[in-house]
């Protein structure tokens, strides 16, 4: 597996491990804010997206028979999702005394690692050769 692939589902099961620990608290004091938010965070942007990126990022240049279009967008975007995801739920922790502000910056900061996956991901499968016609 490359390095990229091996940090994303490092990063994966370190935010798994984290929901979960969140989740047990919560299931002794309660699902207060925001508590709920970053275990939900930590679960799909966390745990499920980093998987899926992981799987991605091994998968479909094997698939499209093509090395992956930008082995150095890949590292922006684990950088980027990691800073998101953990400056989101700083975000949501302090959310009532800066009327969003470093939720909404970190947000934008994730969506922008996600383009970077869509990106990375379309030029990959793009290059794609046509598969080849039956012999007649």
């Amino acid at each position: 597996m490359s390095n990229i692939t091996v940090w994303f589902v490092r990063m994966a099961m370190t935010y798994f491990l984290l929901a979960v620990l969140l989740g047990i608290f919560m299931a002794v004091k309660g699902p207060v804010y925001p508590y709920m938010q970053i275990h939900v965070h930590f679960n799909l942007l966390g745990w499920m997206s980093m998987t899926v990126y992981g799987v991605g990022y091994h998968i479909l240049p094997r698939f499209s028979g093509r090395p992956l279009w930008s082995d150095r967008l890949s590292y922006f975007h684990i950088w980027l999702a990691n800073i998101g995801l953990v400056g989101m739920a700083l975000g949501w922790a302090v959310r009532g005394s800066d009327n969003g502000a470093t939720l909404i910056v970190f947000s934008i900061l994730e969506a922008v690692s996600i383009a970077f996956f869509v990106i990375n991901m379309m030029k990959t499968i793009k290059a794609a050769p046509a598969p080849p016609k039956p012999a007649k």
